[in-house]
């Protein structure tokens, strides 16, 4: 391929239709990582010492840290995004989802926290 002295060795429209479609899919990143923070907003911090309470050596989830499982179910997270906020084990978690959807899942009465 033979490049004229007066040509650039690129075409400038595909390097500027490139750049606009990195920056939308960056833009539309942008948007979900924003999302997603909002729902784990501060009010529902999985790491607040409120959360749990020692008993004989082990952690229990108190009343607030049950509700705070239930919002993050009700916000669409997994058991296992559960586990991994709350720092509980999976079958504490699996334990917690299946109390939520007993209690009627996203339509149950919330406790304030």
């Amino acid at each position: 391929m033979t490049v004229s002295p007066n040509q650039p060795p690129y075409d400038p429209a595909a390097v500027g239709a490139a750049i606009d479609n990195i920056i939308a899919a960056l833009e539309r990143l942008r948007l979900l990582l924003v999302l997603e923070d909002s729902a784990d907003s501060s009010e529902f911090d999985p790491k607040d010492p409120a959360n749990k309470y020692e008993v004989g050596g082990l952690e229990k989830l108190t009343n607030r840290g049950i509700e705070i499982c239930y919002r993050y179910f009700d916000a669409g997270k997994t058991r296992y995004a559960v586990s991994e906020l709350m720092n509980i084990s999976f079958g504490a978690a699996n334990h917690r989802y299946k109390a939520w959807e007993k209690a009627g899942g996203v339509n149950r009465v919330k406790m304030a926290i």
